[in-house]
């Protein structure tokens, strides 16, 4: 497929929905895009919203789309859902739960499968997001799957991290590893109008001053919400907005983008090497030395030695 990257940084629809999909769907992708959009890239604020299924992290979203469409910006979501089984699509759709903003042409709505990646974001999803970039979308957001763990990748992608809970997260509060502790910006109690909604409040406060954050360094603040009802939307946005001048302030946003880069690189990198890696001679080396009758005998060690090997030879078992 040839992608239109005039038509990209001209902004139309048709051209992005077709670089979308190259992306999303084409194995072993090399950086030419990349290369070819980077001088338009790293002036979008990105925003990853990630939490537990429930959560309401799809009607918080539909909220943040409308203030800043007030603000008479452009939005992109990448909205990640889970694969389906048969076809390796997105099952879920969030335009329906967006529905107002679908004939927006100034909100751009994209479902994109998790494919196996369980840190909650697609394994295209940055690649996605540097187009709406390149397309001059203002604002990106990310949201996530909740799969219940850490997802580091969210802050890798973000420049702000936002954790959505409900007042009966409680036990999921308890358990939350410091890694995701440390990766939000911003802890969003939604649903806040339900009982429950101060005992978590005061959880999250709790084990925030426990972590005694470094001078200068943003401390993670705790908002309360009912997206449904519109309520605690302004304070939400307000430490958006504050969040995303301590980040131009601090020259974080230089850094961010810098790391995102270096993480594509490495990422593309590890990729091509797998794919490359693993050809069809190698996999029927691996099938053989694996048969079920002599599973029990090999020596895994010795398996992995001969597949490194340049050229590689049937493993001994």
């Amino acid at each position: 497929m040839k992608i239109d990257l005039n038509g990209i940084l001209d902004s139309k629809r048709l051209a992005i929905s077709r670089a979308l999909s190259f992306v999303e769907n084409t194995d072993n992708l090399d950086m030419a895009i990349t290369d070819a959009l980077f001088q338009h890239l790293g002036r979008a604020y990105r925003i990853g919203v990630t939490g537990p299924p429930g959560a309401g992290k799809s009607s918080l979203v539909d909220r943040i789309i409308s203030y800043w469409r007030n603000q008479d910006k452009r939005i992109a979501v990448i909205s990640v859902d889970p694969t389906s089984p048969f076809t390796g699509g997105a099952i879920l759709g969030d335009r329906v739960r967006m529905g107002r903003h679908y004939a927006d042409k100034g909100v751009f709505i994209r479902s994109m499968a998790t494919r196996g990646n369980h840190g909650g974001l697609a394994l295209r999803a940055q690649d996605a997001a540097d187009i709406f970039d390149a397309a001059g979308f203002d604002i990106i957001v990310y949201e996530t799957v909740g799969v219940g763990q850490v997802e580091l990748d969210v802050a890798k992608a973000a420049d702000t991290t936002l954790v959505v809970l409900v007042p009966e997260s409680g036990d999921d509060i308890q358990a939350m590893k410091a890694g995701l502790m440390e990766i939000a910006d911003l802890f969003i109690i939604n649903k806040s109008d339900r009982q429950g909604a101060n005992q978590a409040f005061a959880q999250i406060q709790s084990m925030l001053e426990m972590r005694h954050p470094e001078k200068g360094l943003w401390p993670p603040q705790v908002i309360k919400t009912s997206a449904l009802k519109d309520e605690g939307i302004t304070t939400l946005t307000d430490a958006l907005v504050e969040h995303r001048q301590y980040l131009n302030e601090h020259g974080i946003i230089r850094q961010n983008f810098r790391d995102r880069i270096l993480f594509k690189i490495k990422s593309h990198i590890e990729e091509n090497v797998l794919h490359t890696f693993w050809s069809e001679e190698r996999r029927k080396l691996l099938d053989q030395a694996m048969t079920t009758d002599s599973v029990k005998n090999i020596l895994p060690g010795k398996i992995v030695d001969s597949l490194l090997k340049d050229e590689a030879k049937s493993p001994q078992v």
